[in-house]
């Protein structure tokens, strides 16, 4: 695991700023972006407690491939001219997860079996922060990853969502359901909508990967399988739209 992180795009920056400024090391930027940051966020006070680097349009796209090296990933050139070197975003095991339902009267919870695309797993991230999702549960195989491309789709939102990562899905669904969390599986070949369950107390919504769906070790143990209904000509759905529609109808 690497010992630091990137944060690039204007909004997911600013809440790091606000949320976790004990995690920032340092600020890169041109003297242009830092403007424009300023300017969107209004974030004059707060930036003052921190190393800013300022340095010109080339070096700034320089600095931060390098840190991409550092961190294995596929350079993509840094937007806004400005980006954060971070302490990774701490994650959580199963026991965190337990002890944080044990204490709420209500927890929101998204399952995410084998969704490993970046780009639909920070949608879903940022829409889970909309629709006030307490934890995301992935497992450790087959885990989408955070990094710089994430936390841009994002938009912040992994500040507001906490990760949970476990050694098998299957089981810890076992384990909510024992802890009377009402799970509920999504799947284009169910027959229910859903519309007789109880969802006042704790829930869990699982969305599986978007070309297979649920893995059918996550769909033996799921408490409750239900499709979203189309109503044209198209039978499915891409993961993170389909997330955006379950979080509507069974997370309000």
């Amino acid at each position: 695991m690497s010992t630091f992180d990137l944060i690039v795009g204007i909004h997911s920056i600013a809440e790091a700023i606000l949320c976790r400024p004990g995690s920032v090391r340092k600020i890169i930027a041109t003297q242009d972006g830092l403007k424009e940051f300023r300017k969107k966020t209004r974030l004059d006070r707060e930036l003052k407690q921190f190393d800013i680097k300022t340095v010109g349009p080339h070096e700034v796209q320089k600095m931060a491939e390098q840190f991409y090296k550092e961190l294995e990933m596929s350079f993509q050139r840094v937007p806004s001219q400005i980006f954060m070197v971070v302490d990774p975003v701490e994650t959580y095991d199963l026991a965190w997860l337990y002890e944080e339902i044990e204490k709420s009267d209500r927890y929101k919870i998204l399952c995410l079996d084998q969704v490993t695309d970046v780009h639909n797993a920070a949608a879903i991230m940022r829409t889970a922060a909309f629709y006030g999702v307490n934890c995301v549960v992935t497992g450790a195989k087959g885990h989408f990853g955070t990094g710089p491309s994430f936390a841009r789709i994002a938009s912040g939102a992994i500040e507001h969502v906490d990760i949970v990562i476990c050694s098998s899905l299957p089981k810890a669904i076992t384990k909510l359901i024992e802890k009377n969390v009402t799970v509920i599986g999504f799947s284009e070949h169910a027959s229910g909508n859903g519309e007789e369950l109880n969802l006042e107390g704790h829930v869990a919504l699982v969305l599986g990967a978007e070309d297979v769906g649920m893995s059918n070790a996550v769909s033996r143990v799921v408490e409750h399988r239900v499709a979203i209904e189309p109503l044209g000509k198209i039978k499915s759905l891409n993961v993170s739209v389909a997330a955006a529609i379950a979080m509507e109808r069974w997370l309000k």
